[in-house]
């Protein structure tokens, strides 16, 4: 079966998941939701994430989900920005400031997957993938 948006895919199996309360969650690899998954990792929405061989040659990525002390998930808002019918496209300075700062945009640029404060601090601009808080 082949996903005409992946990225789509991954934030609905991990939104699913963190309401259900699932420590994991399984999404087919790529090389864009192994960026994404890096960014929510870096800025502290996930545990971590592996790499899993699933006998296709695609593999997985095994994202371990993180929840607060009293068990309420740490991502409680995850939406999809950019899709593929209508990319969004932000240079520097006019990426969004997600809830005034404490939410994080994903952004794929021409130097990787990047968090928007680190975009701004590099001055990159490019595609808004999603948007986390």
């Amino acid at each position: 079966m082949s996903l005409s948006d992946p990225v789509a895919d991954m934030l609905t199996r991990i939104r699913n998941a963190s309401r259900t309360g699932k420590k994991e969650v399984n999404i087919k690899a790529s090389k864009i939701c192994h960026g994404v998954a890096d960014v929510l990792k870096s800025e502290g929405y996930i545990n971590e994430f592996d790499r899993i061989d699933d006998g296709t040659g695609q593999g997985l990525l095994r994202i371990k989900l993180k929840y607060s002390v009293e068990g309420d998930p740490v991502i409680s808002v995850i939406n999809r920005t950019s899709k593929p019918g209508r990319r969004i496209y932000s240079q520097a300075g006019e990426l969004p400031r997600v809830m005034g700062g404490l939410g994080i945009a994903v952004v794929s640029t021409n130097k990787g997957v990047l968090s928007d404060r680190k975009c701004r601090s590099e001055n990159v601009g490019g595609e808004v993938i999603c948007t986390v808080s």
